[in-house]
């Protein structure tokens, strides 16, 4: 990562926004950057681990499950899939599992918290929308970046 997020919003200022929800860094790498990909869903993870198994091409996945905290939409097995297809990070908006396993892997991983206890599997949900998180609008194709300060979205 070329620049902290902090210097990276010294620099750029009114051109990112800032995500003031606090997440805990679950994943190996706590700093990661790349394009947005968007999913939208509640409590039922499908659209996460089919899209997570598709070449991620260093983009980072923002998954807008709502703030639940109620099952996790985000395991070990979905991230090391994320890991083999080349994605640089996960920002879940909601809940992951297999926490430890999770922070042995070479991805960065943001969520809310956690909780073992798995989600649906029926694949409602939308992919590449704009999704909105704590008033932060994350859109498909511009640029995030986390690290144990933050996230920054282009906007």
């Amino acid at each position: 990562m070329p620049l902290a997020t902090a210097d990276l919003y010294d620099e750029r200022g009114d051109e990112l926004d800032s995500l003031a929800l606090q997440m805990h860094d679950v994943g190996g790498h706590v700093a990661f950057h790349g394009p947005v990909r968007t999913i939208r869903c509640h409590r039922d993870n499908a659209l996460v681990k089919a899209t997570l198994a598709t070449p991620g091409e260093g983009a980072v996945l923002v998954v807008d499950g709502g703030g639940s905290l109620a099952s996790a939409l985000v395991g070990d097995v979905i991230a090391g899939s994320a890991v083999r297809n080349g994605w640089a990070g996960i920002i879940v908006h909601g809940a992951v599992r297999d926490r430890v396993a999770i922070g042995g892997l070479p991805i960065g991983v943001k969520a809310l918290g956690s909780n073992p206890r798995t989600s649906a599997k029926a694949g409602v949900g939308e992919v590449d929308v704009p999704v909105e998180i704590a008033g932060v609008v994350f859109t498909p194709g511009k640029h995030v970046w986390a690290d144990a300060d933050g996230v920054l979205v282009e906007r």
